[in-house]
């Protein structure tokens, strides 16, 4: 049931590359994720990581199964809406409990102290 010798070497190619590259996408995310120093910099590479790679990973998804099926294959579209949606959402809340338990705690707040939306001026 293995339909990857069926395809086109062209084709194959493509689908390597783009996963290789999303792949490589994700990868840096998590190097970033490990790398950064504190936590308000460690949060956005694997967010945006995640997000372009998980784009590249579905993109060859999509194009190997079109093309081993003889149809084209949307459902991985689902994949990306919800990852899409979930992951930019996620990454907001969990920063901002964050920066509500730093001004908590009396910690230094990394943008400058913000009031109502409007940071104050010194």
């Amino acid at each position: 049931m293995n339909h990857a010798a069926d395809i086109p070497l062209p084709i194959a190619i493509v689908v390597a590359a783009t996963l290789l590259a999303g792949a490589l996408l994700t990868l840096a995310g998590a190097i970033g994720l490990v790398r950064l120093k504190s936590f308000y910099q460690r949060v956005h590479p694997p967010t945006l990581g995640a997000s372009m790679g998980m784009f590249l990973i579905l993109c060859s998804s999509i194009l190997f199964f079109s093309v081993s099926r003889g149809q084209v294959v949307f459902h991985e579209i689902l994949i990306a809406v919800f990852l899409t949606l979930t992951t930019p959402i996620s990454l907001m809340l969990v920063v901002r409990a964050a920066l509500a338990r730093d001004r908590f705690e009396g910690a230094d707040v990394p943008m400058g102290e913000m009031r109502d939306g409007v940071r104050d001026r010194q």
